[in-house]
This record gives structure tokens, C-alpha cells and sequence, in this order.
């Protein structure tokens, strides 16, 4: 059997889907302290689930209750790539990022205008 013939498993997300920081750590195959770096650097957002959301501020401070939208699992690996592929600090993500997401929100406009 060759590496092609070689069953994938995996879940499938829908952008709904709420990922718990060990998910997330787990997914991503880094220690939670990365994630919670990206999350101080504004990289990442966290997403408060509504039993966390009556307790805001302890949950602000229980990175262990944070809960992430499937859209940033696309985003923290995006992150930690071009921080080990490229060696760019976090302040140098964070900006990076930005700039994909406004070129992104740029191509789709004009997609828009060009129908």
C-alpha cells in the first residue's frame, strides 16, 4: 500500500462550530500558551459561549472556558506557519494577517463589481 492509497481520517467543521482551546492546541499540534499568545496579539479572537458569556470576566481570564469559531483554526495555522516558516515575531503576524484578510475583502469586492 502506498502513501496515496493511505485511508485520511479527519472531522469536518462547519463555520459554526465552536473549538474548545484544547481543540484548538490539539488541531494545531502546539501548547496552549501559542494559542494564548495569538489571542493576546489580537491574531485570534475568542468566541464566548453563552453559559461563559454570563461570567465575561472570568472567563476572560480561564483561557481554559475560551471557545473559537472554526474560521480561526484556518487562521491559528496560518499564523504559526508563517511565524515558523518565515520566523516573523507576533506583532509581524498579526499585521501580515490583516493585510491578507483586507486583500481578500478587496478581490471580493471587485469580483463584485466585474459581474
Amino acid at each position: 500500500m502506498n502513501q496515496s492509497d493511505t485511508p485520511v481520517s479527519g472531522n469536518i467543521l462547519d463555520d459554526y462550530a465552536l473549538l474548545s482551546l484544547e481543540d484548538l492546541c490539539r488541531i494545531c499540534a502546539v501548547e496552549a500558551q501559542r494559542i494564548v499568545e495569538l489571542v493576546e496579539e489580537g491574531v485570534l479572537s475568542v468566541s464566548i459561549s453563552a453559559q461563559a458569556a454570563a461570567a465575561a470576566s472570568a472567563a476572560a481570564a480561564d483561557a481554559s472556558q475560551w471557545r473559537f469559531a472554526a474560521t480561526s483554526l484556518r487562521r491559528a495555522r496560518l499564523a504559526l506557519r508563517l511565524q515558523r516558516d518565515l520566523e516573523i515575531n507576533l506583532a509581524g503576524v498579526a499585521l501580515a494577517l490583516d493585510l491578507m484578510d483586507e486583500i481578500e475583502q478587496l478581490r471580493r469586492a471587485l469580483r463584485q463589481r466585474g459581474r
